[in-house]
């Protein structure tokens, strides 16, 4: 009776695995700060679980890491502890109230960026553990141009770049994007339009950027979707509750929800999975 009962539990732990094969690799970014970029990484997490999706939220945000705070889930482990070899991946990995799994940056990633090539192996090596772990592996990563934020963009299989319709955010979208481009990089890259009055606006700011992109850098720029300016927002904020869990009804959720539809649609290669992207982040910091 014990057998059969063992033989059940491991049956149900077990169920989900044969699903997963490769774990996609996206990062979220931004030209600028204050655009919503890591709310937006959130809750668009949130709408790819609702789907039946597995994803797993990287914090890679350096000196501005706040997954967990905008989840109201104090982390009690961060990625200085897996760097120090205190803890092991498994460990550092949290789960929200709402099941979305994450890994809170903390102070740990000023420590990635002095690691030895051993240290970085052994990272690698960690985090390599994930593939086929979630069906999303989702690197909400610093605004801006900083070195650590390329590596991460480089080494990502797609980008969502988050912008506004204020000139300067979109300013600095098209630099980052240019910027990445000139580098000889063949990452593609999502575009979404935060806080937009209506469906009017976050199109001719998408239209604007994507004629730029088209006449200067020679690519196309697909547009994933709008986000309405809502003030629900700032509650869910203050609430420390995902948007898409506090008002469900809300015109933001509604909008992330259609991007999720629309990035889950977009065809695209086979994911080169979490061996890929680590391959070639340990190119890019060494």
């Amino acid at each position: 009776m014990n057998d059969q009962a063992e033989a059940l539990r491991q049956l149900v732990h077990t169920r989900e695995l044969p699903k997963i094969t490769t774990t996609r690799i996206v990062t979220v970014t931004s030209g600028k700060g204050g655009v919503g970029k890591s709310n937006f990484s959130l809750n668009f997490a949130m709408a790819l679980q609702k789907r039946g999706y597995s994803v797993l939220v990287f914090d890679a945000d350096i000196g501005m890491a706040n997954i967990d705070v905008l989840l109201g889930t104090p982390a009690q482990y961060n990625l200085f502890h897996l760097l120090k070899r205190e803890k092991t991946i498994w460990e550092i990995i949290q789960t929200a109230p709402s099941g979305l799994q994450f890994i809170a940056g903390g102070s740990g990633f000023q420590e990635l960026l002095r690691l030895t090539e051993e240290e970085l192996e052994y990272f690698a090596e960690q985090v390599g553990l994930l593939n086929g772990h979630v069906d999303f592996l989702l690197f909400d990563t610093g605004a801006g141009l900083s070195k650590e934020t390329l590596r991460f963009i480089l080494a990502a299989e797609e980008t969502i770049v988050v912008t506004t319709p204020e000139p300067t955010s979109i300013t600095d979208a098209y630099a980052l994007i240019k910027m990445v481009k000139s580098m000889g990089n063949d990452v593609p890259f999502r575009l979404v339009v935060n806080r937009v009055g209506d469906d009017r606006e976050g199109k001719q700011t998408a239209d604007n950027i994507q004629q730029v992109a088209a006449k200067y850098l020679g690519i196309e720029l697909p547009v994933l979707g709008y986000i309405p300016d809502d003030t629900n927002v700032s509650k869910a904020v203050k609430r420390q509750t995902p948007l898409t869990s506090a008002f469900p009804d809300s015109a933001a959720t509604r909008g992330i929800d259609r991007i999720a539809a629309n990035f889950l649609h977009e065809e695209r290669a086979k994911p080169r999975g979490v061996t890929g992207f680590l391959q070639r982040m340990k190119r890019l910091w060494t």
